[in-house]
């Protein structure tokens, strides 16, 4: 699995271009609904990689991640509706996309790696 210690950076990072992205699209671009609805899940995703750090079991590791996967899956759409709509261009749209699919492969190797950690321990706990 990878270090959560990268996942966590990475996403605070995306959130603090995200921030600065809801902030260029208020300030310059007047764009005030689709920029909140931006800002509320590609932050949440850092939160919950957060708090997975401090799952209460295996179970719940992964049901915080599985949610942190659905936030980045979320902002992807404000992402793409934002450049459809012209309040990002190409270029902008592809920097900060090309983050969230980083972080969403990321996730998703995490969940799966813990998911088979965790039916191994099962099977282990049956035979013997």
């Amino acid at each position: 699995m990878h270090n959560p210690n990268i996942l966590a950076q990475k996403t605070l990072l995306f959130a603090i271009r995200i921030v600065k992205l809801f902030q260029f699209l208020n300030n310059e671009k007047k764009e005030f609904i689709l920029s909140k609805q931006l800002l509320r899940s590609g932050t949440n995703s850092g939160a919950m990689i957060r708090e997975a750090s401090m799952a209460e079991s295996g179970l719940d590791f992964i049901h915080k991640l599985s949610i942190a996967q659905k936030e980045i899956c979320e902002t992807r759409y404000w992402l793409e509706l934002l450049k459809a709509t012209d309040f990002l261009n190409e270029n902008e749209f592809i920097s900060i996309d090309n983050d969230a699919e980083e972080i969403l492969k990321i996730l998703t190797k995490s969940i799966l790696t813990k998911k088979k950690n965790l039916q191994e321990e099962n099977l282990h706990k049956v035979s013997k």
